[in-house]
């Protein structure tokens, strides 16, 4: 890591990896941050992990990333599911960030149980119909639309089996009671049309979260990263400089 130069730790959502932060990266960057942008493991080029992993998992490997990279006193952010991993390194790690930006975080809406119940049923009785003759040709498209209807389609796209259980055993933790205990300046920005992580749970995040402030970006929703990284930057920038300006 460079010496003096502020640094900057972005965790991917579920289903992505670290090249779809290269453009915000740049952005940094040309800011004067250093910035990190690894892949979780099961996703890029980070191999899936033996065995199935809670959030409890990641953010120790998030951890030890930070021992390995000696990255002291560095904003976190997280983005859908590095935003539960966000979540809990802050409160378990308070004295290892400068800041925390929490962008389209998941962690607060747990997915129901029975959905998880019925995608396991589903895809073994579907399984056997859609493999006879002439339906099987249809199997990839109505698995598709099924899982799109029960709001996991990342649990379609996993054809590793512990990251399928790895994805189960993440989305059932509520990090609701875990908020209130959050120390570090904290950033909420949202996409205002957000369908994925609904803007409800930024404003109850902004509720509880003691040092919180929230911002909203219209007309943008969970990937403005990718859509439209500079309105992004301009909102993680700004969070930055103002608590280099408090510091100072």
């Amino acid at each position: 890591m460079e010496i003096n130069k502020p640094t900057i730790l972005i965790l991917h959502g579920w289903g992505s990896s670290s090249d779809s932060w290269v453009k915000v990266g740049e952005i940094l960057k040309s800011q004067g941050y250093q910035v990190f942008r690894p892949d979780l493991p099961g996703f890029g080029l980070e191999a899936p992990p033996t065995t199935a992993w809670g959030i409890d998992d990641y953010l120790e490997w998030v951890n030890r990333f930070y021992l390995q990279n000696n990255l002291k006193g560095f904003f976190l952010l997280g983005h859908s599911f590095g935003g539960r991993v966000a979540i809990k390194f802050a409160v378990r790690y308070p004295e290892k960030l400068k800041g925390l930006i929490l962008f389209s975080a998941a962690g607060v809406t747990p997915r129901p149980k029975f959905k998880l119940s019925l995608i396991s049923i589903l895809s073994k009785i579907g399984g056997g119909i859609l493999s006879l003759p002439v339906l099987n040709l249809f199997k990839t498209a109505v698995r598709k639309t099924v899982y799109f209807v029960l709001g996991t389609r990342d649990y379609y796209f996993l054809s590793n089996e512990t990251m399928r259980e790895t994805f189960k055993k993440t989305i059932e933790e509520d990090l609701s009671s875990s908020l209130n205990q959050i120390k570090a300046k904290t950033l909420i920005v949202w996409g205002e049309k957000d369908y994925v992580t609904p803007l409800g749970d930024a404003r109850r995040m902004n509720r509880e979260i003691p040092n919180s402030l929230i911002k909203t970006i219209p007309d943008e929703g969970h990937n403005i990263h990718l859509k439209s990284p500079g309105k992004l930057s301009r909102e993680i920038i700004w969070f930055l400089n103002s608590l280099k300006e408090n510091d100072g």
